[in-house]
């Protein structure tokens, strides 16, 4: 005890104040906990000059400043990497930071960039202020269409975006003769794979055998969603296989000086180990209800990619369904088109009349979300495997299917009562 109490003081320094910021003890070695260590750190202390001029921050083989890395956000990129497949990982603040993260390193002035008309919004937004302010040209195709993605490709595509599904609408494109086509044209693919979650299909493995011979580029992911299962943290990641494509992101990331709350990486840590049940949960929840929207007279349409008949359900099979022995996953999303013959109006009636279900954009968390949506101020081209009516998304979160049946009945019977 008394040698331990002697390493304490050995600080050559007789003010409070000092001792306490230069006090020399360090715990032992060798603490392990289920949860890693939360490292928060602006400045990271070098042990010399020499060590300060030569460590680097790119390869995680040393630290040199908070914003390129913590023994925290490296445990959680690694983690990331396995969930997905992946070998590179950047954390960024969201999941539309990760979106930009690629689009701006990858991109020049004269480039073209091509991104299905389904996509997340802010992806298409960002494309027509953002990108188009650099000299970037985008291009918008058919989601469900290989030969108009090949007509659209260009000697000026550098970069293909692709969603499965897609927004809202939830069709599943044919994910892998997309992939092949822009593989055989020398043309990068970045997949939004928060719906996925590599959990529903491997980015970087689309066959799903383990060989990896087909495999999109890049894979970007709202951790915001199922990876952090609180509806309380927002970030976003960027996966890469490949050492070069990943020099370029990560060579933009440190310009932008992007960098992620050490709070929040722990958070997803925390949540991490359990998605896997937490995503299942969601999906056979999701399952149950949209099955059961079918057979509601107010509802013509219901989009889910798991479900015969939904558009795209064929690409999922392919992709999806021979996973998890046969079952196939999907994420705990799905839409419905109510019958045009109920105004917009009573639809918002329907979604303000529910209990459970809170209004309210993401999913991933535990509470139950719904939005209507305006298909036809989303879509720039015709979606003529949509049903008229009116759209409404649901999110399903963890609470019992029979509650959140019950709730969406009792708020269809008020909404959509004859008069």
């Amino acid at each position: 005890m008394g040698a331990r109490y002697h390493r304490r003081m050995k600080t050559p320094a007789t003010d409070l104040s000092t001792r306490l910021i230069h006090l020399d003890y360090q715990p032992p070695a060798g603490f392990m906990a289920p949860a890693p260590a939360v490292h928060k750190a602006s400045t990271v202390i070098f042990p010399s000059v020499a060590a300060m001029r030569t460590r680097q921050w790119m390869d995680k083989s040393s630290y040199t400043y908070g914003l390129h890395g913590t023994p925290t956000t490296f445990i959680l990129e690694e983690r990331l990497c396995a969930l997905e497949g992946g070998l590179q990982c950047v954390l960024v603040p969201s999941g539309l930071a990760a979106i930009a993260n690629v689009s701006l390193a990858l991109l020049k002035a004269g480039d073209e960039v091509l991104i299905p008309d389904n996509a997340y919004g802010p992806n298409q937004s960002m494309a027509q202020a953002t990108l188009a302010q650099f000299g970037i040209r985008h291009v918008l195709y058919d989601p469900l269409d290989v030969a108009d993605l090949a007509a659209k490709l260009s000697p000026a595509t550098r970069l293909v975006w692709l969603e499965a599904p897609g927004s809202v609408t939830m069709e599943f494109p044919d994910l892998l003769e997309m992939v092949r086509l822009c593989k055989s044209r020398g043309v990068t693919t970045a997949l939004d794979n928060t719906w996925g979650a590599g959990l529903a299909f491997a980015p970087f493995d689309l066959m799903g055998d383990g060989s990896g011979s087909l495999a999109v580029d890049v894979s970007v992911h709202a951790l915001t969603k199922y990876p952090s299962g609180g509806g309380d943290v927002l970030m976003g990641s960027v996966i890469t296989r490949d050492a070069a494509l990943h020099l370029k992101i990560k060579l933009l990331h440190m310009h932008l000086g992007l960098g992620v709350g050490a709070n929040d990486v722990e958070a997803v840590l925390r949540s991490l180990p359990s998605i896997a049940l937490r995503y299942r949960a969601h999906d056979l929840a999701a399952r149950d209800l949209a099955r059961w929207m079918q057979q509601q007279s107010p509802v013509v349409q219901v989009l889910h990619p798991a479900l015969p008949g939904s558009p795209g359900h064929a690409h999922w099979q392919a992709v999806c369904g021979a996973l998890h022995g046969g079952e196939g996953w999907a994420a705990g999303l799905f839409s419905v088109v109510f019958d045009a013959r109920y105004s917009q109006h009573q639809v918002d009636a329907f979604c303000d009349g529910l209990r459970l279900f809170k209004l309210g954009y993401s999913w991933g968390g535990p509470m139950s979300l719904v939005v209507p949506y305006d298909i036809a101020s989303m879509r720039h081209r015709p979606v003529p495997h949509l049903q008229p009516g009116h759209v409404v998304r649901f999110s399903v979160g963890l609470e019992a299917v029979q509650d959140l049946q019950q709730d969406l009945q009792q708020a269809m019977q008020c909404a959509f009562a004859p008069a």
